[in-house]
């Protein structure tokens, strides 16, 4: 069995920068749009094929797992901007209170995450291109780690005095902790359904990985 780590992928991933992942999927068979309506998890699959993933492939020894993260990135003038924040892990409140940062699944996931950085050309376009290929390989006495660790102590500390509903999306310089769901009353059962939370990467720590990638 042949085994792609998460360098060999970022490799192989870097190979098609500038290629159009579209046309890529219509190579691979791997539906887009074709249906009529869209397969949310197309660039996923095309991503994963271009760094060698295949389904009798392991992706590190070990148990050393990583993650394949599309960014949508469009223009905002002259300037390509994160077109909107990153879902980094769900938040699990007793393990949120136990866990100090570089002991939390926040940072398990940032530092494992292969960031693609894909062209954004409006709803259903018939171009995405790979623009960048990147990881946060930074060490962790980094002052970008420290003021993201510096956004997880604030809000883990917020759970901790004032519980889950003090928790806001407002928070945080670089990551936040927002609900993620759809939340309400569910219509079926008349029943209201859990509020969840995850942390969510803001617009301007994507795009601070990319411009240090560059």
């Amino acid at each position: 069995m042949k085994i792609i780590t998460r360098t060999i992928a970022i490799n192989n991933l870097k190979k098609h920068i500038g290629q159009d992942l579209r046309k890529l999927a219509l190579q691979y068979g791997i539906t887009t749009y074709e249906t009529g309506k869209q397969n949310k998890g197309w660039k996923g699959l095309v991503l994963e094929r271009l760094a060698g993933l295949e389904n009798n492939v392991s992706k590190a020894p070990n148990g050393l797992t990583y993650e394949l993260k599309s960014v949508a990135f469009r223009y905002a003038g002259d300037e390509l901007v994160p077109k909107e924040t990153m879902a980094i892990t769900m938040i699990n409140s007793e393990e949120l209170k136990a866990h100090s940062f570089f002991e939390s699944h926040c940072w398990a996931k940032l530092k494992t995450v292969v960031f693609c950085a894909v062209e954004w050309n409006g709803t259903n376009s018939e171009e995405a291109k790979l623009l960048q290929v990147t990881s946060l390989d930074f060490a962790e006495d980094d002052e970008l780690i420290k003021e993201i660790k510096a956004d997880y102590d604030f809000i883990r500390n917020r759970l901790i005095t004032e519980g889950g509903g003090a928790l806001t999306g407002k928070d945080g310089k670089w990551i936040q902790a927002r609900t993620k769901g759809t939340g309400g009353v569910n219509p079926r059962t008349g029943e209201r359904r859990p509020i969840t939370r995850a942390f969510y990467a803001r617009t301007g720590l994507v795009k601070k990985i990319f411009e240090i990638a560059s």
